[in-house]
């Protein structure tokens, strides 16, 4: 059994993940730790094995956790003290728990534009920063200015936009990197006018994604030239049925890089159809795809 440090968040051993994911799978975590905020965090941190593996885990939009559940401590930052959101002159800071949709919605509040792609994304600020999220022709590398974060042994750390090394979908920061807040920079505009780019997006994804579904976000990385919906939807796997251990998964009808959990998947089956279409696309029409959602955990 893992030796815990005190803390002042909330601690919890074996416990469900498949709650805290968008897919509703899973496998326990050995431990979940909710920490109270970023000093709890650090002081944690500094007190734990070094040797004991640290995952982190946002509101689970963009990741599967396998069904043997993940090995260490699992860290959640959730509440308002990472979530916070602020604006001074034509800059946002956003804690890491921070959704990117509110993150948009308080640029618009605040009269800066550049921000309202993060109305498509559904993650957080955290999750942001580590893949250079972005949709509709923008990325975070587009508007972060700076982020901190703390090292696994829980030393603060401090990021300027250059230090990322960001590429398409990739940071190259240390990925043990927890992030802990972020600073981005606007252009000054008319707060409707931006109010009015953000709903055009969110009405957008809420007739193109199937958002109402058990679901996980884009499957895989578009490849050069290409768009990864297309490959899915040539190689015949729009809304079929691929079963491994569970009552199976598909990918959506309505969006064909988006999978779905109809019902009784398992993480199995959910990870299983992945790879077989990634096999298939490649046999099919020689293109590699690259899994944009993260596999976290132990398969059964």
């Amino acid at each position: 059994m893992i030796a815990l440090p005190e803390v002042r968040g909330k601690l919890l051993r074996d416990e469900p993940l498949g709650p805290f994911t968008w897919f509703r799978v899973g496998g326990n975590a050995d431990a979940l730790f909710i920490p109270a905020d970023a000093d709890d965090l650090a002081d944690f941190l500094k007190a734990i094995d070094p040797a004991v593996p640290v995952t982190v885990l946002g509101v689970g939009s963009n990741v599967i956790v396998r069904d043997g559940g993940v090995e260490g401590v699992v860290i959640r930052l959730a509440g308002r003290p990472f979530a916070g959101i602020t604006t001074e002159g034509d800059t946002i800071t956003a804690g890491a728990g921070a959704l990117d949709s509110m993150v948009a919605k308080a640029s618009a509040r605040a009269g800066l534009a550049g921000l309202e792609f993060y109305a498509g994304i559904p993650g957080t600020i955290g999750g942001a920063l580590t893949m250079n999220a972005g949709c509709y022709g923008a990325e975070t590398k587009d508007i972060l200015v700076s982020a901190w974060g703390l090292t696994r042994s829980g030393e603060r750390v401090d990021y300027a936009l250059a230090d990322f090394g960001y590429t398409y979908r990739h940071s190259g920061a240390p990925a043990d990197i927890i992030w802990i807040e972020a600073t981005f920079r606007g252009t000054p505009d008319d707060p409707d006018a931006v109010a009015a780019r953000i709903a055009e997006i969110t009405a957008r994804r809420e007739l193109t994604q199937p958002i109402r579904e058990k679901t996980g976000g884009s499957t895989f990385k578009n490849p050069p030239g290409h768009s990864s919906w297309k490959l899915v939807d040539e190689a015949g796997w729009r809304g079929r049925l691929f079963k491994a251990t569970g009552g199976g998964a598909m990918f959506s009808e309505l969006h064909s890089n988006f999978m779905i959990n109809p019902g009784e998947a398992t993480a199995a089956d959910i990870e299983g159809l992945g790879d077989a279409v990634r096999a298939d696309v490649q046999s099919k029409l020689n293109v590699n795809l690259e899994w944009e959602i993260k596999r976290i955990g132990r398969p059964l």
